[in-house]
């Protein structure tokens, strides 16, 4: 992939691994802290991963989960993947979002990762 995978470029700072992933603050951050979680070799979506990149994925999931902690002290989380265009994958390597989440940051938090289809979540 190269030049034409923004994780792949070698123009991407990453400040923490674990084996075959690293993790990078988010350019276009939903909120302070977010973080992306990416394999070191281009894979296209999570599915593409060996057992051994998503095991590395998850335990840097956790590290960074324990760095923001530290740094920000969120009031949650949500962690997610998108798969593919139709599911909202833009970037085409993969990559899991780590969002802090922070008391107040949105009108109407119940509902969580499902509210990407607002319809369904009418509580």
């Amino acid at each position: 992939m190269g030049r034409d995978c923004p994780f792949c470029s070698g123009k991407v700072r990453f400040f923490m691994e674990e084996g075959s992933a690293a993790a990078l603050f988010d350019i276009f951050p939903v909120n302070k802290g977010h973080v992306l979680i990416v394999p070191k070799a281009h894979r296209r979506t999570l599915f593409d991963c060996s057992e051994e990149e998503v095991c590395d994925i998850w335990r840097l999931v956790q590290k960074v989960k324990k760095h923001l902690d530290q740094e920000y002290q969120p009031d949650g989380y949500n962690v997610g993947v998108n798969v593919e265009g139709v599911a909202g994958q833009t970037v085409f390597h993969c990559h899991v979002h780590v969002i802090p989440r922070y008391e107040g940051d949105c009108d109407e938090p119940r509902g969580g990762v499902r509210g990407v289809k607002p319809a369904l979540v009418d509580y």
